[in-house]
């Protein structure tokens, strides 16, 4: 008998030190038997151990003996401490993580708290950075579509057939006549207020069509600009000539009557259509802020002259005699706050330009809007008491109601004078240079009627029937903002209350911010001391008209008794004016 190779035999001393439990199993001599075996024979295979050990060990080897080991010639080694020679031996460390999966005792792998990948993550900042070249292309190019321009003859049909206020037209040469005959004040003021209607009306559409053909920002820069050019017009003539309490009260008057008159007409004609109409309240707000800070411009020189004259000292001197200042002193000191207030008030309005037109154009969109309901009344959902059953009311709705102008001199800058195709391709009602001729030949026009207009005040109120403070807060705004005035109720009755809104609110803003600031400094190189001072009477209103509007515009919601509201309170304050 050949005896078995040497390293195939068991020595007894080795033997001998397993345990007798472990020795006695008959599962044991199977895996001896295994043990045994030509390596060839067995195939080995690779595992991880639960100490991060690569371990080669046989295929058919169980998966309870030699964990962490290489058999490597057939020997066998302990069950329960695993001591074989050291040249039969042989670990190896590797660089694999822990695997759970392959050994339930391992760790689990860490993982992240939330799931983001190892990648580092690249923060993005909230304001991208202005490409001067990019901004130039979308001031400069228009963002629609434009058909081809009409010719001469239609542009001309366009401008006779804008609106049915050019019938007004006929009383231009008719004021100019009455001027240079040198008829009673009376009558050149009558034909030049009506004269000028008309006149404001073609101002805006040819801005309107003016900004199709330039960006977005510039077009809106645009309307901002010659919006309030027939208020601007009169204010500066009547500078010129020192009548700087008409251009207080014209100013003041022009912004009552876009609040209060304008804004009260839109919400009654639409609650007369429409149960209850929604509007972006974001963009309404944000307005009653910037109309608030005017308003604080206002009261803030009152407010300095009332605490310097109000009250008496025991010597019976007021405050400002009491510390040396004289009338002069204290003019000269209002002077300075208004001045230096209206460059304030500039930047501001330079700031909500550029907030309007570049950073949160989005929110003067009408997209914005485009999800608050009209002409649905939902009763007791706002209020105590509501019924059991919710029922949504609906308004007979009234007939389509034909367009009166195709367009307007408004301060939006969504185009009312053009239309567009169904491939959204904006069709112009003029020529660009029928528009650029149209806009500067208005503006002669209006400027020279404006002129006959002022000039006429003074002649109108020295025979007492009517004040001068009445023609300058009443009727002087009603001439500017005619055409105004019709175009924010013609939308706010087709439903489009945001744009009314922004017509009505929007020059009220223009007002305030920019033309009597404007005209503030314009005085100031012309050495006029035109100031922010109003008298008790004309800062209460302006007060009290703005804090109403804010309550009337705070729900997002309006109806016909919030505009009946309005217009009666700008009827209060005209007949008030009326005596004053």
């Amino acid at each position: 008998m050949v005896p078995p190779p040497a390293s195939n035999v068991v020595d007894e001393k080795e033997k001998s030190t397993v345990p007798e439990h472990v020795r006695s199993d008959s599962s044991l001599e199977r895996d001896k038997a295994i043990l045994l075996a030509p390596p060839s024979l067995s195939p080995k295979t690779t595992r991880t151990s639960g100490d991060g050990l690569l371990v080669h060990a046989n295929a058919s080897t169980p998966a309870n003996i030699g964990g962490n080991i290489d058999i490597e010639r057939g020997s066998l080694h302990s069950l329960n401490d695993g001591r074989v020679g050291p040249d039969r031996v042989r670990r190896r460390r590797t660089r694999r993580a822990p695997d759970s999966s392959r050994n339930p005792r391992a760790p689990p792998a860490p993982r992240r708290a939330n799931s983001l990948p190892a990648e580092p993550v690249t923060a993005v900042p909230m304001t991208p950075k202005i490409d001067l070249g990019l901004a130039l292309t979308k001031m400069l190019v228009p963002e629609q579509k434009l058909a081809p321009a009409p010719t001469w003859t239609l542009s001309a049909v366009n401008i006779l057939k804008y609106s049915y206020l050019n019938i007004l037209l006929v009383f231009v040469p008719v004021s100019w006549a009455c001027h240079f005959t040198h008829q009673s004040p009376t009558i050149i003021f009558i034909f030049s207020f009506l004269a000028i209607i008309p006149l404001a009306a073609l101002l805006g559409f040819a801005t309107e069509e003016l900004a199709l053909r330039v960006g977005q920002t510039l077009g809106g820069l645009l309307n901002a600009t010659f919006g309030n050019a027939v208020e601007l017009i009169i204010a500066i003539l009547a500078l010129v000539k020192g009548e700087l309490r008409v251009v207080q009260a014209s100013m003041l008057g022009s912004i009552l009557s876009n609040c209060l008159l304008v804004l009260g007409m839109c919400f009654f004609a639409g609650g007369i259509r429409f149960h209850e109409q929604g509007y972006g309240v974001r963009a309404a707000q944000l307005n009653i802020s910037l109309l608030c800070i005017s308003v604080f411009s206002i009261v803030i020189p009152a407010a300095f002259h009332a605490s310097l004259n109000s009250s008496t000292t025991a010597n019976g001197q007021t405050p400002g005699e009491a510390a040396g200042q004289s009338q002069a002193i204290e003019e000269a000191h209002v002077l300075a706050i208004s001045r230096g207030t209206s460059i304030i008030l500039l930047f501001v309005y330079a700031c909500y330009l550029f907030f309007q037109l570049w950073t949160h154009a989005y929110i003067y969109t009408p997209e914005a809007s485009a999800h608050h309901a009209a002409q649905t009344f939902q009763p007791g959902l706002d209020g105590p008491g509501a019924p059991t059953s919710q029922r949504v009311f609906h308004m007979p709705s009234l007939p389509s109601l034909p367009s009166i102008f195709h367009g307007s001199g408004s301060s939006s800058s969504t185009s009312l004078s053009s239309t567009s195709t169904e491939e959204d391709e904006t069709i112009p009602k003029l020529k660009i240079q029928a528009t650029v001729i149209l806009l500067a030949t208005v503006t002669v026009l209006t400027g020279v009627t404006a002129e006959w207009l002022v000039d006429s005040i003074d002649g109108l109120t020295s025979g007492g029937n009517i004040s001068r403070e009445f023609v300058a807060l009443i009727l002087l705004p009603l001439v500017g903002n005619a055409a105004e005035h019709v175009t924010a109720v013609t939308v706010s009755v087709k439903n489009k209350l945001d744009l009314a809104i922004t017509v009505a609110v929007g020059s009220s803003i223009q007002i305030a911010l920019f033309v009597l600031p404007f005209l503030i400094l314009l005085g100031w190189i012309i050495d006029q001391p035109l100031t922010l001072f109003f008298d008790i009477f004309e800062t209460v209103v302006v007060f009290v008209s703005v804090l109403i509007i804010n309550y009337a515009i705070s729900d997002g919601k309006t109806n016909w008794l919030e505009g009946l509201v309005l217009m009666v309170v700008y009827v209060i304050i005209g007949l008030s004016v009326w005596y004053y």
